[in-house]
């Protein structure tokens, strides 16, 4: 049995035995990293808990505030809604004292109507001291979520006209607004919408992997989106041939394709302090369906060149098997999800460099 194999073990125990696996005491926690959670990390963690303790929440900010610091991560990415003045203090206090750091998730406003409630989502976060606050501007996975161009960009449009009424907002707080690029638009036009926002409150939310399911360079995308750059979404991707394309699996940090060290010197020589955040989603591989026809009614203007660049990558790096989780009991499941957690955060401050310091 491996160094994983026994995490895992002794995960899938003690979940079957409705126990928590996180520590009980501060000073158990192992050594930290700068690296923090975003809280998808650990979906099937907070469904366990809340079987054991309906009370339970781990969503809840300061609970997932406590999670982060037991396994040692540096912050958290989370959805802080709208907090009291007294309870949104009390959360930065307590960040401060672990120094840990907080960027917030917010939704941006659809319409005019909106702008009041996305203007207390970010007064909240700014009151507990989030770095910053990251958002997405269109809904599901492009190639998956529209039939037509027509269709695309009428949604993109209707993305543009948030992000120009959040920006006020954002500018208003002074707190960084973040989009991940969420497989929706590829580099040119996300570069092209931050510059007609021109903002210095609006930037990106680096996602490390996604882009390549829209058959980008991950290092390329981070060299065009590194100026921009607000907040960082890690991870690390494995892939494997299918019939209609390639499978697109979130596997640990240093098991998968991408080049992690070269992104991060990419983005520390543009933001030397920006954070970086864990988002590794434990379940089955991605199918993204390139040598489709639907795939394509989307991208009209994209070049052969970039899906023979893509596949090739795919070919050179293929895995033999890549993971699923949706054969696996409740209790496998979790102890996978906490075993990808685990060694990400090792790898992270093993290998990475991302080490910990009071001020991170």
């Amino acid at each position: 049995m491996n160094r994983r194999e026994a995490l895992g073990a002794m995960a899938a125990a003690a979940a079957a035995m409705g126990q928590r696996t996180t520590p009980a005491r501060a000073d158990a926690a192992p050594a930290r990293t700068a690296l923090g959670l975003v809280v998808y990390c650990c979906r099937l963690r907070r469904d366990h808990l809340r079987r054991v303790d309906p009370r339970d929440d781990l969503n809840r900010p300061s609970r997932f505030l406590q999670h982060c610091r037991q396994l040692g991560a540096g912050g958290m990415q989370i959805g802080l809604g709208v907090l009291e003045a007294d309870a949104a203090g009390a959360l930065r206090r307590d960040a401060e004292t672990a120094g840990l750091y907080i960027e917030a998730m917010v939704n941006l406003p659809g319409e005019a109507k909106d702008v009041e409630r996305f203007d207390a989502a970010m007064r909240t976060a700014k009151a507990a001291g989030a770095r910053a606050a990251r958002a997405t501007i269109m809904p599901g996975r492009r190639y998956e979520y529209f039939e037509s161009l027509r269709r695309f960009r009428e949604v993109d449009a209707r993305g543009r006209r948030a992000l120009e009424l959040a920006a006020p907002i954002a500018e208003k707080h002074r707190l960084p607004l973040a989009i991940e690029n969420h497989k929706d638009h590829r580099n040119q036009e996300r570069v092209a919408l931050l510059g007609h926002i021109s903002s210095e409150y609006v930037g990106a939310c680096v996602d490390t992997g996604n882009s390549f399911a829209l058959l980008e360079d991950p290092i390329e995308t981070v060299r065009r989106l590194a100026p921009w750059a607000r907040s960082v979404h890690l991870k690390d991707q494995a892939v494997q041939w299918y019939e209609d394309g390639f499978l697109l699996a979130d596997v640990p940090l240093g098991r998968g394709i991408l080049d992690l060290k070269s992104m991060l010197a990419i983005l520390r020589q543009k933001q030397p302090d920006l954070r970086f955040s864990l988002e590794l989603i434990t379940r089955d591989p991605l199918r993204v369906p390139c040598l489709t026809e639907k795939y394509w009614a989307t991208f009209p203007d994209v070049p052969g060149s970039d899906l023979a660049r893509t596949l090739r990558q795919v070919r050179a790096a293929a895995a033999d098997s890549l993971p699923y989780v949706s054969g696996l009991s409740a209790a496998q499941q979790l102890a996978r999800e906490d075993a990808n957690v685990r060694e990400s955060l090792d790898y992270a401050r093993q290998q990475l460099g991302l080490l910990a310091t009071k001020a991170s």
